[in-house]
């Protein structure tokens, strides 16, 4: 079905979203996206920046970024969960809003892609389920091979295009709103250690809201006067 109907309908979205943790672990089998890494490259107007490299396997993705070089990122759409690891200060957190990056590069039954988009939405905020969309848009052919495009939006105004390639399972491609393409560059189709997705041993989670609770009950907290 090209048209994500049920994200179109609000209150079939909403009874859905009941259920959607257990239908993405039910599911995740028939998601599992093709072993491969691949160069992550962006291109805006006639500037080209390397944004870092991106490696996949059995539903899991590993983001390098170049311009956090002091960690990565870990996505796992089996919970889903996504982290921000980062070994030298051997701590992880949840990613939430950290890089957009983690809601839009992740693995996609190329059937019906909207599900793992919402779900990666909805762990990285709130999200209006009502107005939330995602829906078929068209088909290309990039680099000899048959996507299909999926756009996405979202009231915040996270708005992209995702070209889907159907036999790696994954959105290889991906447009924001802004103009700027995301590409997977230099795909090697091969396998991938399975180290590479698991967070290190003997590594604690950060909890940054947890430290701002402290600070706002410490002495050195100030609270801001109320405007008038």
């Amino acid at each position: 079905m090209k048209l994500n109907a049920r994200a179109a309908s609000a209150g079939k979205i909403l009874a859905a979203s009941l259920l959607a943790t257990p239908l993405l672990a039910a599911s995740a089998g028939s998601a599992e996206a093709q072993q491969f890494s691949a160069d992550l490259v962006a291109k805006k107007d006639e500037t080209t920046t390397a944004l870092g490299r991106l490696r996949v396997s059995d539903g899991k993705v590993r983001l390098e970024a170049a311009s956090l070089p002091d960690g990565f990122f870990l996505i796992d759409m089996a919970g889903p969960a996504a982290y921000f690891v980062r070994p030298g200060a051997r701590v992880f957190m949840d990613a939430k809003q950290s890089s957009p990056l983690t809601q839009m590069l992740v693995p996609v039954d190329p059937d019906d892609p909207c599900w793992q988009w919402l779900a990666m939405a909805r762990l990285s905020a709130p999200t209006d389920l009502a107005t939330w969309r995602c829906q078929h848009d068209h088909e290309e052919t990039v680099a000899g091979r048959m996507m299909d495009v999926y756009r996405v939006a979202a009231p915040s105004g996270s708005t992209f295009l995702g070209w889907v390639d159907r036999e790696r399972r994954f959105p290889v491609q991906i447009k924001t709103e802004d103009g700027t393409t995301i590409t997977a560059d230099h795909i090697r189709d091969e396998p991938q250690p399975a180290q590479t997705f698991e967070i290190p041993a003997g590594m604690r989670k950060f909890d940054p809201q947890a430290l701002i609770r402290r600070i706002q009950q410490s002495d050195v907290w100030v609270a801001q006067p109320d405007s008038e």
